[in-house]
């Protein structure tokens, strides 16, 4: 019949083929012309049956299968690792981002800091001195219950002017007098602590800025009450006074020499004018005292660590107000690490002639005085010419050695220059501090050439002014030498406070002023 299947015996050729695609490569036999020949197969005896001819046993199975899934668990385990620290570092970053964020919002109190007083600070390049202008204000309970926490119920009882200078790692305090008459244009004359009382911070710096002819770039204003938490959280400050000083209206009792004070002592003797009574003017013995207390906590502060810098910073944020964020004032501490706080940070005040004038004691200013002052304070040396200019020296307290002048004739503790004369023999190691290939290299050359013995290396960070560094009074004349003969000023000459190696009579760090 048509639809009839015909049924053929399978020959034994057939059943060969069908042998080979059921156990053999598994793929159906190939014919035509792209047939490849069939290779021989080994020999295998019964008892040892070819390997890739046996189905895997269940046990084999079980291992294999096993093995794949430990190396997909290793795997899996080596994701979850890099995805768990990319989580932690993430968490991190947004946790340090909120720490400062926190501290910032503290430091910078909108209602002080504001656009008003944005718009008067002038913006300064990294890393070149500037001025800032450092208000204390007694916010104390007392006065704040019976006067009101707005800002025209108070004054700026401390206002200290300062130029910060980073190059040369020096740092000037000078105290305005309070009672200060100046001219405030259309509110007529008046004390120059009644601004704050008029228009803030503001117009605070506006007054001053003007008074001192100089631009102001950064504002803080410390709260006299809090003062006591300042000094508490870094320990203390070590302080030494020439005379005792006792004021019960300050409510402070301490004996004359060097001391150790806590924040409520600190916060006594920057109070404290009634105990200069005998000598005149308490007034500018307490401002005397006041800049040496700011002495003190900056010498501490300088001392910690960057992680307990961070964490001073964060503590200090409620007792301060400044336009600065807590990276900016790690940023700027770190720059000084290398001052000499003994002996380059210079203290002094307004020169003034007091008057009695309708009942109210002013605070005239010399105006010629006072014009030469601000041009050696812009020129980075000590206010005063002289040591007979600071009436205060020997009764209130000061900041190392004061003004850097030890007598009348204006030479400072190291020595007048026309006295001691350069050498020019000595170690020197000229650290490259200006990111400039072979410059060390080259001072190096010219430093033998005039007898030195140098030996060049890297400064372990990028500076714009370069700093002269002695170990030792004896070196000092070896750090003169060294100036003239790679031409850089006697202001830069500076005694080694540690932060570089003590191997060498001199050190100079070279700055891109040398590049």
């Amino acid at each position: 019949m048509a639809n009839k299947k015909t049924h053929k015996r399978m020959t034994s050729a057939d059943q060969a083929r069908l042998s080979e695609s059921r156990y053999g490569n598994g793929r159906r036999p190939q014919t035509g012309a792209s047939a490849e020949p069939r290779t021989t197969r080994r020999a295998t005896s019964p008892s040892s049956p070819d390997p890739r001819l046996q189905a895997p046993s269940r046990s084999d199975g079980v291992e294999a299968y096993r093995r794949k899934q430990r190396k997909k668990g290793r795997g899996r385990v080596l994701r979850g690792v890099l995805v768990s620290l990319l989580v932690v570092l993430l968490g991190a970053g947004v946790a340090v981002a909120l720490y400062l964020k926190n501290i910032d919002d503290r430091l910078v109190d909108k209602d002080v800091v504001d656009n008003r007083l944005i718009e008067q600070l002038d913006e300064v390049e990294p890393e070149e001195p500037f001025y800032m202008l450092l208000l204390g204000v007694d916010k104390s309970e007392g006065r704040a219950d019976e006067w009101g926490e707005d800002t025209s119920n108070f004054r700026a009882d401390t206002i200290i002017l300062t130029r910060v200078d980073p190059p040369g790692q020096r740092v000037t305090l000078i105290s305005i007098p309070r009672d200060t008459l100046v001219d405030m244009g259309e509110n007529g004359e008046r004390k120059i602590n009644d601004a704050y009382a008029l228009g803030g911070a503001a117009y605070m710096t506006e007054i001053v800025s003007d008074f001192a002819d100089v631009k102001i770039s950064h504002y803080a204003e410390v709260d006299f009450e809090q003062l006591t938490s300042i000094v508490d959280t870094i320990g203390g400050i070590e302080v030494t006074l020439p005379v005792a000083v006792h004021d019960d209206y300050a409510q402070i009792d301490l004996p004359a020499g060097t001391q150790t004070l806590n924040g409520e002592e600190a916060l006594g003797l920057c109070r404290a004018r009634h105990a200069y009574d005998d000598y005149g003017g308490g007034d500018f013995y307490r401002a005397a005292n006041q800049r040496m207390v700011i002495g003190a906590i900056v010498k501490k502060v300088l001392q910690l660590d960057l992680v307990s810098m961070a964490t001073t910073v964060s503590e200090l944020a409620d007792s301060v107000t400044t336009d600065l964020g807590a990276m900016s004032i790690i940023s700027l501490v770190s720059q000084f690490r290398n001052l000499d706080a003994d002996h380059n940070i210079y203290s002094g005040q307004t020169p003034t002639i007091s008057e009695y004038i309708n009942s109210i004691w002013y605070e005239i200013p010399d105006t010629d005085a006072w014009e030469e002052m601000m041009e050696r304070v812009d020129a980075g040396e000590s206010p005063y010419s002289d040591a007979s200019q600071d009436f205060t020296a020997g009764i209130a307290g000061s900041i190392g050695d004061g003004t850097n002048i030890s007598d009348a004739d204006g030479s400072d503790d190291k020595g007048d220059s026309d006295e001691v004369s350069p050498s020019f023999s000595g170690s020197v190691s000229v650290l490259n501090g200006a990111a400039v290939s072979g410059l060390a290299g080259e001072k190096s050359d010219a430093l033998a050439k005039a007898g030195f013995e140098p030996e060049a290396g890297n400064a372990p960070q990028t500076v714009s002014t370069t700093t002269v560094y002695y170990n030792g009074e004896d070196a000092y004349a070896a750090a003169l030498g060294v100036a003239e003969t790679l031409g850089i000023p006697q202001a830069s000459i500076a005694p080694n406070n540690g932060s570089y190696t003590t191997a060498f009579d001199v050190v100079v760090v070279l700055g891109t002023d040398q590049a």
